[in-house]
């Protein structure tokens, strides 16, 4: 099963307020893709519009060139919003287990997602009394461990230090190399850069660059900027 992704001209409005307004972008097969823009430019509601959790007004989802509707992308990629906590009264080690056989993963691989993430001591702690970096570290792992091609996370190193956030780039990107392709909503451009091979740029709903770091430095730049580092390239252009 192919794992590239192609977005249609989405959109998404509540009421008089466009969310969305044309979305288009490629997740390319094996990629880390970063999606990046200002608070409000709408990443966490392209990613359930994306994810089939939310209903577009418009636009199509596409894998491997063919139209996925919203209830039949669950079988493509495997969506983990932020800020959730499920299952709390179960211990992360039954997080895992119950993930790995209710989503077909594979359990040969618990062993090593586990150790990379360094979350062996949490599995005989409940979930509800993790703190939010220790939650984040787990629901990663579940990520991680389930079979889809496509792996979206929303704010993946949310509530991680800087050590966590090098350890859980790096395994991100060994994870993606392993054949998975994987995209980000990251706030952060410090752990966007060490993790993504390319990056769309949203902001007021709209896609205002698509590219590696050099393509849109490059666009800033034809625009009239002068960017000194991609914190000056994503300011410019959103």
């Amino acid at each position: 099963m192919a794992s590239g992704l192609r977005v249609s001209e989405l959109d998404k409005r509540y009421g008089s307020l466009a969310a969305l307004s044309g979305v288009s972008l490629t997740v390319r097969e094996g990629e880390v893709l970063g999606l990046i823009g200002p608070n409000g430019a709408g990443k966490t509601t392209l990613f359930e519009c994306v994810a089939g959790v939310l209903p577009a007004d418009r636009g199509t989802v596409m894998v491997n060139g063919r139209p996925v509707p919203a209830l039949g992308r669950g079988a493509h990629l495997f969506y983990m919003p932020d800020g959730i906590a499920p299952w709390p009264s179960q211990t992360a080690g039954w997080i895992l287990d119950f993930a790995i056989g209710f989503f077909g993963g594979d359990p040969a691989r618990r062993t090593a997602v586990v150790d990379r993430l360094q979350i062996a001591p949490l599995l005989g702690r409940r979930l509800g009394h993790l703190s939010k970096g220790e939650r984040k570290r787990v629901l990663l792992a579940v990520a991680m461990l389930t079979p889809q091609p496509l792996l979206m996370a929303d704010e993946p190193f949310d509530g991680l230090d800087l050590k966590q956030s090098r350890e859980a780039a790096a395994a991100l990107r060994d994870h993606a190399a392993g054949g998975r392709t994987v995209f980000l909503s990251i706030h952060q451009i410090g752990d966007a850069m060490r993790t993504c091979d390319r990056f769309v740029l949203l902001s007021g709903g709209r896609v205002c660059g698509e590219g590696t770091a050099g393509e849109l430095a490059a666009l800033a730049r034809s625009r009239g900027a002068a960017p000194d580092g991609f914190e000056e390239v994503v300011l410019a252009l959103t």
